[in-house]
This record gives structure tokens, C-alpha cells and sequence, in this order.
């Protein structure tokens, strides 16, 4: 049965996002979305029959063309010129779960009745969401400051029959499929052409994507980190509530009480230890693990905010009778936070691969490289390479792109956030991410294999034996390449308790 998502004022957390995309929900707009988006729309209309006056966007030109008066009799040609004109974004493409994530923030934004567009216009959108019609739209092109003009404008294309979209399965022209499911292409009106492109649902859609998939792998570091700590038969003092009570920085608590709940029961750790401390890959686990986690934290925070938020510009205020030009389209708050967990993401793939560098070199009683017959069998030798170059890559994409702006628009538009290169860099990231931590899974599953007839938790032991229905055991040398692929599929396909990852 289906269910359905009303669009409405009521807040959007990134919980409900996800509950939207997981259980394939639709949309549709509220009573209280349909009577703002046609009260502000009957508002601009009437506005124009007496207003004799430019107000930017509405009967200007653009950008630095923006003193540039356009007669009323061309305001729906302007409109539809600036869809086609700015629809020059380029490289590869954005991922469909991304764009579908874009349409629904895009219509949450229109839906407040400050952007006066036509209800046809946001019901096309809810269309395109409900029937998996996917725009095709690209990943370079956006300064992130103007909203991310070039991305919107080509999910923007197909409202007027024009452009490329992903349907029924493969790429076509939009005219096509408006044709096959009986829609005229919809005639923008005064200002629309400018609020569907000025917004920054691409940042937006991205931040969403990343973070929900950053929740996950947060946990996941967590528990791969708690099997690595078994297979070096490391200590579990550092893990100790009163150390982190003196610093009770939030992330850091959370991560000690997570690896003692993971850990329970385990005769491994309660073992004596010959060793009085461990590398800070794993003593510092607690404090590094934490530092991120406080960092999604921060970012989920901001992000809440943003996709609540009316993003375009001019906004139009029909209580206080002001149409207001602005900047509610700069990225900066998105850039900055993108930046923020792109390094924190890096950080988790950085001591990850430490820890399979600690794996692998013969310490605690484990072989070197992981195997039983070393010198003829290279083992796990190669794959901390393979991590160890993707952590290299991690720390370059890390740099951050906010500080940057190149000047725009005649200099008109001379402060830019870099917000959209922000975004894309995290994606590259948290993917990356997820492969070192698969490396990792497989370091230390196998070092674990050493511990025994010894029994880790409960917990782990059940971990350990979902995964190896997936990647055997290894004994002699084989092809890595495909248990790294296999592990990454472990890890992308698991299904987690949403109270056990928060």
C-alpha cells in the first residue's frame, strides 16, 4: 500500500527524509502548501498589472543585468530564457538517489508561498518525484552563491519539455516522456524561471545524502574498529567512563560506552595483556571516532535549518506587502559545514588504515600480513596499500573549497561560497570512506581468526559470521580485488536499527 508524505511547514528532519526514501514514499502537497503557494501567486500577479517599477528578477534582467527593465509582455519569455540560458552544467552526472533527494527539497522550499510560483509548476515536481522521473543534471557548474543556478536550471528543463531524464529505466529526451504521460510543458510566469534555479538544493540534496550515509558509517568505524581492537588484542581501559567523564566532550562519550556495549562478554578483551599501552590508532579511538561524530552532530544541525529554509530570491512577503531582494541563496553556511565533515569523514578513513598497518606487521603474537605461511602467501600486504592510497586521497579532496570565491557576473555576483565543489568533494569522500573501512573489516576479521579457540563478544562473533557468509576466511593468496568489493557490499547492504546508530 502506498503511503504519502504531505508537504507542509511542519519541520523536515533528516529522520523523516530518510523514512520518505527508505519506505519509497510519495508526495503530495497540504491544503496549508496549495492555499501559500496560490495566495502568493494571485499576490505577484496583481502586483505587476500596477507596478510600474523594475524589481529584480520579476521584470529585470539578471545578475549584473539586473537594471536591465523587461516589458510585462516578455516576462514569461524571460523566464524560460533563463532555464535554457543557465542549463550549462558539465562533467559527470549527479547520482539519481541525489536528484531525487534535489526535487523534494526544491518543492519543500516553494511550498512556503514566498517564491510566487504557479501550483501547477510545484504539482509537475511532485510528479516527477512520484513517477521516478529523474532529471538529468550535472555536476560542475554551481559557485554555490547565486544558489546553484547551473544544477537547477537542468532540473528545471524538463517543467518545460526540454532537456534529458532518467525514466522507466534509461536516459531520454524530457519532451518524450511529457508526451507519453499526457503533460504539457508548463509556461512559466513572472519570476519563476528565477525561483526554481536560485536555491541550493543541489549543496542541500548532497549534505542530506552524505550525512545520512555518514550516520551510518560512523557506527560502522565503531564496530570495524572494535573487531581490529580484538584481532591485536588490544586493552579496553582507554574505553573507561571515568577518563571521559573529565572530558565529557559528547562524541567522545558515546563512542566509549558504544565500544564497552560492543565488547561485552568478550574473553579476548577480559584476557591479561602483556602490553601496558596501545598505538593512539586504537587508545585514541574514543577521542578521534567522538571528534567526528560531534562534527555530524554540528552539521546535522545546520542542515535541519537549510531544508526548512526558504533559499531563492526575491522573497515576496504578502503581509507586509514587500517583495525583498537578497542573498538567502549563498551557500556559505552549506560550504563551510560540507568542508567541515569532509575532513571529519577523512579523519575516520586516516586512523582506520592505521590500525590495518598495525594488523598487518607482525605484532601481538599475529603473522605478518595476516597468514599463516608468509614469504609464499603475501597476504593482506597489498590491501593496506590500496588504503593507505585512498586515506592520501581523502586528505587532498579535505581541503577545503569555502575559502575560495572567484568573482562573477560582470562583479556582480563577487563573493561565491564554493559550496557545490564543497559537496561533490564530501560525496568522493564518504565513498572513499566506506572502502577503507572494508579493508579495514577484512585486516581484522582475519586477525581475529589468531585469537582463537578465544571468543570475542556475542555481538562481534554474529557480525563476523553474517560477513564471512559474504568473504571467506583467507588461507592461500587470491584475487583481494573482489573481497573489497564484496566487503563494501556487506557494509552498503546492511540495514541498521536507527536507535542503535544514533
Amino acid at each position: 500500500m502506498e503511503t504519502i508524505h504531505y508537504i507542509s511547514s511542519e519541520i523536515l528532519s533528516l529522520e523523516i527524509v530518510q523514512e520518505i526514501l527508505s519506505q519509497g514514499k510519495k508526495l503530495a502537497l497540504s491544503e496549508e502548501a496549495k492555499m501559500n503557494i496560490e495566495k502568493c501567486r494571485t499576490y505577484l500577479d496583481e502586483k505587476m498589472k500596477e507596478h510600474k517599477e523594475p524589481i529584480y528578477g520579476i521584470n529585470t534582467g539578471f545578475g549584473s543585468l539586473c537594471n536591465v527593465k523587461i516589458s510585462n509582455n516578455d516576462l514569461s519569455k524571460l523566464q524560460e530564457n533563463l532555464v535554457k540560458s543557465h542549463a550549462c552544467g558539465t562533467g559527470e552526472e549527479t547520482p539519481e538517489a541525489i536528484v531525487k533527494i534535489m526535487l523534494l527539497l526544491k518543492i519543500q522550499s516553494l511550498s512556503y508561498g514566498h517564491s510566487g510560483v504557479q501550483l501547477q509548476t510545484v504539482e509537475r515536481l511532485i510528479d516527477f518525484y512520484n513517477n521516478d522521473i529523474l532529471p538529468v543534471v550535472y555536476t560542475q557548474g554551481s559557485l554555490g552563491a547565486s544558489g546553484d543556478l547551473a544544477p537547477l536550471a537542468h532540473l528545471s528543463l524538463p517543467l518545460l519539455g526540454l532537456g534529458e531524464v532518467y525514466a522507466d529505466g534509461f536516459r531520454q529526451p524530457a519532451e518524450k516522456v511529457l508526451q507519453k504521460m499526457g503533460w504539457e510543458p508548463i509556461v512559466l510566469q513572472s519570476k519563476e524561471g528565477l525561483a526554481l534555479l536560485n536555491g541550493t538544493q543541489f549543496m542541500a540534496a548532497y549534505g542530506v545524502h552524505i550525512l545520512l550515509k555518514s550516520i551510518k558509517y560512523a557506527y560502522l568505524a565503531d564496530v570495524i574498529g572494535a573487531i581490529s581492537l580484538e584481532g591485536f588484542d588490544g586493552r579496553i581501559s582507554p574505553f573507561n567512563e571515568l577518563i571521559h567523564m573529565v572530558r565529557p566532550h559528547k562524541g567522545q562519550i558515546v563512542t566509549a560506552k558504544r565500544f564497552n556495549e560492543l565488547l561485552e562478554g568478550s574473553e579476548i578483551i577480559a584476557q591479561d595483556k602483556e602490553h601496558v599501552q596501545d598505538p593512539y590508532s586504537f587508545r585514541c579511538i574514543p577521542q578521534v571516532h567522538g571528534a567526528t561524530k560531534d562534527t555530524i552532530y554540528y552539521v546535522k544541525k545546520v542542515f535541519r535549518t537549510e531544508i526548512n529554509s526558504v533559499t531563492d530570491n526575491p522573497n515576496i512577503f504578502i503581509e507586509s506587502d514587500e517583495i525583498v531582494s537578497g542573498g538567502n541563496f549563498h551557500g556559505q553556511p552549506l560550504a563551510l559545514t560540507l568542508d567541515f565533515l569532509g575532513i571529519a569523514l577523512a579523519e575516520l578513513g586516516s586512523i582506520s588504515e592505521r590500525r590495518t598497518y598495525q594488523l598487518i606487521s607482525g605484532l601481538r603474537g599475529l603473522p605478518p600480513f595476516l597468514v599463516s605461511n608468509p614469504g609464499l602467501n603475501s597476504g593482506f600486504m597489498i590491501p593496506q596499500y590500496t588504503a593507505a592510497s585512498i586515506a592520501s586521497q581523502n586528505k587532498q579532496l579535505a581541503t577545503p573549497s569555502s575559502v575560495d570565491s572567484i568573482v562573477s557576473s560582470n562583479g556582480q555576483e563577487d563573493h561565491v561560497s564554493m559550496g557545490a565543489n564543497a559537496a561533490t568533494k564530501a560525496l568522493r569522500i564518504i565513498d572513499n570512506l566506506e572502502r577503507i573501512l572494508a579493508i579495514e573489516l577484512m585486516n581484522a576479521s582475519q586477525a581475529l581468526e589468531f585469537r582463537r579457540p578465544l571468543k570475542s563478544s556475542e555481538f562481534i562473533e554474529s557480525f563476523i559470521k553474517s560477513y564471512r557468509e559474504e568473504v571467506p576466511l583467507v588461507e592461500d593468496d587470491r584475487i583481494l580485488h573482489y573481497d573489497i568489493e564484496n566487503t563494501i557490499a556487506f557494509l552498503n547492504n546492511l540495514q541498521l536499527d536507527e536507535s542503535v546508530v544514533e
